[in-house]
């Protein structure tokens, strides 16, 4: 039996449609896994999250929990920025970071998309198209490399 049952879909939201205590659940998603647990006290609440254009992307648990979260910036030269990347815990291992990097590309189809990768996730980002870009550097005491998608030179279209 699975502690956590996934309500199955992929949500989707510009957050001027998020409830506030949906809201609240990603973001705390956020700070647990990139503050909390990767141990980097840094601004998570940057500000982008209010955009008119910023959408989130996130799988609830049964128990109204957030098991996995992305967020997607739509950029004024009408690329996209795909960022906090992120699952629980206890919904590691279950495929649900593929699950919503597949809805985020679906959403961005053919433009041109970037990201910061931490240098470990790198296979993963590849999967969907992404290649490196520049030098490896360090964020909070994070290994993390620049990537970027663009489907008229890659021709993916996951």
């Amino acid at each position: 039996m699975n502690p956590h049952p996934l309500a199955t879909a992929v949500q989707r939201a510009y957050t001027a449609d998020l409830a506030p205590e949906d809201f609240y659940r990603m973001l705390r998603l956020r700070v647990d896994v990139f503050v909390v647990e990767q141990h980097c006290p840094y601004p998570e609440l940057d500000g982008r999250d209010l955009e008119g254009a910023t959408r989130h992307f996130w799988i609830d648990s049964a128990d109204s929990g957030v098991l996995g979260y992305l967020r997607l910036l739509e950029e004024p030269d009408g690329s996209f920025r795909i960022g906090r990347v992120c699952t629980a815990p206890s919904g590691r291992g279950m495929g649900l970071g593929k699950k919503l990097m597949r809805a985020a590309v679906a959403e961005v189809r053919k433009s041109y998309a970037v990201l910061s990768s931490q240098t470990y996730a790198v296979g993963f980002y590849r999967s969907f198209g992404f290649v490196e870009y520049g030098e490896p550097y360090e964020e909070d005491g994070i290994p993390h490399i620049d990537m970027h998608r663009d489907p008229t030179v890659t021709g993916v279209t996951r």
